[in-house]
């Protein structure tokens, strides 16, 4: 028998050539025991009867049911799917010392990088330039440039100030940018201490000239910018929404950006696929995209990078580095994400 602890890989429904590189699937399979490690699901049967021995489990959403008192050596949940799971016994978790541990950081860069790609195509008008000039209407120079403006020097404001933020913040200083934030999770001393200036919501709605919804989905943000805080951002400004739609209230997003309030860059929507006849699709200064931010092969690749460092530091009873860790103050505060298609909206 082998002596190496044992992990239960169940990654369903993420493939493993998907989130583990070559090298971070020797890796996994060097430092432990590794129980199905296939893309299709686990067979409850064969969960059940390796978790007594299990000391890590990853997976991605909970789907096992009430379980946990089998797993008498669990030390570890980690979660692929990209949140930490709701349908698991958080309480049970916290009091036998499970940590739970969510991938979301390992999305940051991917998305950041496309955060930043579409704030510049929006405010310099480059998809809609290309969609002009393959209609035959383009216009040249200075005439292409009547409605344009820079990134630089700009006033730009975060809701939320977590992974994606602190990663775009790096990648837009170089613009010489004026940064706020506005996250209540986080004290206004923490966030000044990483050179941003915190924000009430109204305040940066009406000054930023560039907006990033980049705010995880929780109990108390959905719908959170309504339609009086969305009709209290400034004329022409750009709002970037990267985070979720539960964040907006999208009827009201629709309606603004279609009346030409405001431009709009998105990679999220209230169902998966946008309907053929939703209006937003009329609307001229949309930069609209099809939840593509964070599905980068290679980035998908730190998904399994970040599992394996932090379940090595683990199983030599080290804290983890890499992954957030479920918090009691928080674990009732998250909100599932669920995005409906057409059908069930």
């Amino acid at each position: 028998m082998s002596e190496k602890p044992v992990v239960i890989l169940d990654p369903h429904f993420r493939r493993m050539d998907e989130i583990f590189s070559s090298e971070d699937h020797a890796r996994l399979f060097e430092i432990a025991e590794v129980i199905w490690g296939k893309d299709d699901p686990m067979p409850d049967d064969e969960f059940l009867n390796a978790l007594p021995n299990a000391e890590a489990i990853i997976c991605t959403t909970w789907r096992y049911g009430n379980v946990l008192p089998q797993a008498k050596k669990l030390r570890a949940i980690f979660s692929v799917e990209g949140a930490f799971p709701l349908t698991l016994d958080h309480d049970y978790c916290f009091a036998h010392n499970i940590r739970v541990l969510s991938i979301a950081p390992t999305f940051a860069r991917q998305v950041a990088e496309m955060s930043l790609g579409m704030a510049i195509s929006a405010c310099r008008e480059i998809s809609l330039g290309d969609r002009t000039f393959r209609q035959g209407n383009e216009k040249y120079l200075h005439a292409g440039n009547e409605n344009t403006f820079m990134l630089y020097n700009k006033t730009v404001g975060f809701i939320g100030y977590g992974s994606i933020a602190r990663e775009l913040q790096r990648l837009i200083t170089p613009f010489n940018v004026s940064l706020s934030a506005y996250d209540p999770w986080l004290t206004d001393s923490f966030i000044k201490s990483m050179g941003v200036s915190p924000m009430k919501l109204e305040d940066l709605l009406e000054s930023s000239r560039f907006i990033f919804v980049l705010a995880a989905p929780t109990v108390e943000n959905r719908a959170l910018l309504s339609r009086a805080y969305l009709e209290s951002i400034q004329q022409d400004a750009v709002v970037i929404l990267m985070s979720r739609a539960h964040v907006v209230d999208f009827d009201a997003l629709t309606d603004l950006v279609l009346e030409g309030r405001f431009r709009l860059a998105t990679d999220v929507l209230p169902t998966e696929p946008l309907p053929a006849n939703h209006p937003m699709r009329q609307a001229e200064k949309a930069i609209l995209s099809a939840h593509r931010a964070g599905s980068v092969k290679e980035g998908l690749w730190e998904i399994g990078q970040f599992v394996v460092d932090d379940l090595e530091s683990i199983l030599r009873g080290l804290p983890p580095q890499r992954l957030p860790v479920l918090q009691p103050e928080l674990s009732r505060r998250y909100a599932p994400i669920v995005v409906p298609t057409p059908d069930e909206a």
